[in-house]
């Protein structure tokens, strides 16, 4: 058991590494154009980066913004500065430079001042002067690049960035998703420091990580782990009753983590107004239903001898596998349900997760069939005991046992 339990500790440690090294996908990036930019940011929604170099003294800011996942020429993508420094209300007065992926030449790219809510993004001039206004669409990545004089002295700015669908050549309003209204924050063009979503952005962000990490770790790893300790240790005769005590351990952990996971879910929900994920949010309902009747089943355990222990045993089996199933299914749509904006990064901690799954499956089918193996020759030894107790040759052949000298 401590080789499984390196084994998670040593792959979560992999995964964190790779959430880190992947914290700055800009820095590899390599820009069509010949501008060499000071600083870069991998920004937290929408699969988006920015690129930027900044002259303080002069307000001269040269940017290179780039979108990737841009797999055909019905959308649009738009990197726009609110001259009013709300975060609140970032939409309303910002200055956008947009850009529409052609079928044919360079993408159609152009300056929009935004009214309202309801703009199209219709072309018109900007606030900030800009020269060298350019695009490029490569590989599903479209790039704006544009040179804006900012205000003598300023030193950090709101900007927010957008993609929505193209109908003939007007933009549509972008979808509603988390990913999408959170496509904001203040940044500091000095430091490069940043604070996103108002001020519940980074907060939601934190909450997201620790909904997810509680309940893969507890239902999707853990509860995983006590089943294979109860299945497995039972059939070595030393392990009796370490197996129990270790399996009830961490089953009640993986509990307790998982309905802290849970409540941070719910929380997530009603925080995230006109953001759903029903199927995700049904299996995790489902989820705690399922691991709350264990729970009271464990306290309602028969004894071995009992009549109904063997209905117990059933009951017990179908709803702690169908538990882990369950979990499991819904941690991969708790990947699904991140937005595109992050999707890169939480790559890794798929990956790490899927790894961690194929392990305990590796180990599970190993000592399946370790286990049955030892399991045939107990029964076989004990055959041959039983048959040299009471068969022929041990008992006199009118079943009768043959006298001690």
């Amino acid at each position: 058991m401590m080789v499984i339990l390196r084994l998670i500790l040593t792959l979560s440690l992999l995964s964190s590494l790779l959430v880190i090294t992947s914290a700055q996908t800009c820095l590899q990036q390599n820009l069509t154009s010949n501008n060499v930019f000071t600083t870069c940011r991998d920004l937290p929604h929408l699969t988006s980066y920015l690129h930027w170099s900044y002259d303080q003294a002069t307000g001269k800011l040269d940017i290179a913004f780039r979108h990737t996942g841009i797999t055909s020429t019905d959308k649009w993508v738009s990197w726009a500065i609110n001259p009013n420094n709300d975060l609140s209300s970032a939409m309303p007065g910002a200055q956008a430079l947009v850009a529409i992926p052609q079928a044919s030449g360079a993408p159609r790219v152009y300056t929009s001042s935004i009214a309202n809510y309801g703009t199209s993004l219709a072309e018109g001039n900007i606030s900030y002067p800009n020269t060298g206004l350019t695009a490029t669409y490569q590989n599903s990545e479209l790039t704006i690049y544009a040179t804006l004089t900012l205000p003598s002295g300023t030193t950090s700015l709101v900007h927010l960035w957008q993609d929505g669908p193209v109908s003939g050549s007007t933009p549509q309003s972008h979808a509603m998703d988390n990913s999408n209204t959170q496509a904001k924050e203040t940044l500091d063009l000095v430091s490069g420091a940043s604070q996103g979503g108002g001020s519940t952005g980074n907060s939601l962000r934190r909450r997201r990580n620790t909904h997810g990490v509680l309940n893969a770790v507890s239902w999707g790893v853990l509860m995983p782990l006590g089943a294979i300790i109860a299945r497995y240790m039972k059939v070595f005769q030393f392990a009796d009753p370490a197996w129990f005590y270790l399996h009830v351990t961490c089953q009640t952990s993986a509990y307790i983590v998982g309905v802290a996971g849970w409540g941070t879910g719910l929380k997530l929900g009603s925080d995230s107004v006109g953001v759903t994920y029903d199927t995700h949010r049904t299996l995790g309902i489902i989820i705690f239903c399922l691991g709350t009747l264990q729970v009271f089943a464990l306290l309602l355990r028969p004894n071995k001898d009992h009549k109904i222990r063997i209905y117990w045993n059933i009951y017990h089996y179908l709803i702690g596998y169908s538990t882990i199933i369950i979990s499991i299914v819904n941690i991969f749509k708790g990947f699904e349900a991140l937005e595109v904006s992050v999707q890169d990064r939480y790559n890794s901690w798929k990956h790490a997760y899927i790894g961690i799954i194929a392990a305990l499956g590796g180990i599970a089918l190993i000592l399946e069939a370790y286990t049955w193996i030892i399991v045939i020759r107990r029964r076989k030894s004990e055959s041959k005991t039983a048959h040299g107790v009471n068969g022929t040759n041990g008992v006199n052949g009118y079943g009768s046992r043959p006298q001690q000298v």
